[in-house]
């Protein structure tokens, strides 16, 4: 019987998602003594297409640990408080592409929109940069950014609510 240590970085598992969700593959399981990851797609309440993936971790594992990338270990992340309530008038801004969102024009700029703001249809409240090219995004519709879903500098897929704007 052989032994696989199998170390997961964030960024490993989302690559894995990637490749899942680019394959055939509908169900893939990765189990251990310490955890098992069970990533499923097509068929579920997401719509077709949609991928889940569960991690689970016995509460008992006294050294639960995530492994990064740059082959430290840090203790598991706290799990995920359970998703705000969104209002159903609130209108989503989503990524238009696959890239990298940015806040601000530049590092070390202002960003062009915060929680509370106003905004106009037509202004511009990010930035998607995509094969070196920077690509403004606007507002659909006037109203207050009432949340902001993604970090400056993460990747982003083609589709993936951005902000959220309660519109006037």
């Amino acid at each position: 019987m052989s032994t696989c240590l199998v170390e997961f970085s964030f960024n490993d598992l989302c690559e894995l998602l990637k490749v899942v969700h680019q394959t055939d593959v509908a169900e893939l399981t990765l189990k251990s003594d310490e955890f098992e990851l069970n990533i499923r797609k097509g068929g579920l309440a997401g719509g077709a297409g949609a991928t889940v993936a569960e991690m689970a971790m016995p509460a008992t594992h006294p050294q639960a640990t995530a492994f990064m990338a740059d082959g430290s270990n840090r203790p598991a992340p706290a799990p995920t408080p359970p998703p705000a309530v969104v209002d159903p008038k609130w209108v989503d801004i989503t990524a238009p592409m696959v890239g990298t969102f940015y806040r601000s024009p530049a590092p070390g700029e202002p960003a062009f929109v915060n929680v509370g703001d106003r905004v106009s249809a037509g202004q511009t409240v990010c930035i998607v940069e995509a094969m070196k090219l920077m690509n403004d995004i606007e507002a659909e519709v006037a109203g207050e950014i009432v949340e902001i879903l993604v970090e400056n500098g993460e990747s982003i897929e083609y589709g993936q609510p951005l902000m959220r704007v309660n519109p006037s």
